[in-house]
């Protein structure tokens, strides 16, 4: 589990547009979200990155560079990209179970229709320094935090310089 104000792990990410996403990469003005989701199989996954994408502006015009990360295969995330609509948002995939666990993350066994193992919801501020800013970890799909108090949360934090929190 990364622990508030330490450098958080890098990612090196494969991107559905057959880009490559590096975390030590980027350079926002205010942070980095990153953003793990479920998978495909996921309604409500569907649900909060298509909110997302009506987002996506609101964050950049806050200094705050956006991926979403999912265990899906290649062929999974690309399918989930040309179905679910999110044309603007960055959608990585194959992320391992083992790097997920590194970050605080719970896995889930598959039932019904679901992958054998996935990764259950995560969100991460991440600093210009690779600092870890806060984190929201879920153990099921829902109780996620919305994005219009995330903006809320960012606009307080960036005009009041309000410290990261947890790290006691």
């Amino acid at each position: 589990m990364i622990k508030q104000r330490t450098k958080s792990p890098d990612l090196n990410l494969n991107l559905v547009n057959d880009t490559q996403w590096t975390l030590s990469d980027q350079n926002p003005e205010n942070f980095t979200l990153v953003l793990f989701y479920r998978g495909k199989h996921c309604p409500k996954c569907k649900e909060q990155l298509e909110s997302l994408q009506e987002k996506l502006p609101e964050f950049t015009s806050r200094g705050v560079n956006v991926v979403t990360i999912s265990s899906d295969t290649e062929a999974v995330a690309k399918e989930t990209y040309e179905k679910w609509n999110i044309p603007d948002v960055p959608v990585a995939y194959g992320f391992s179970i083992d790097k997920a666990r590194d970050w605080g993350l719970f896995i889930s066994s598959g039932i019904k229709d679901e992958p054998d193992h996935f990764i259950e919801p995560g969100l991460f501020l991440i600093r210009p320094d690779q600092t870890l800013y806060c984190a929201s970890i879920q153990t099921m799909p829902f109780a996620r935090p919305k994005f219009d108090d995330l903006l809320g949360a960012i606009d307080f934090i960036v005009n009041k310089e309000y410290p990261a929190r947890g790290e006691a």
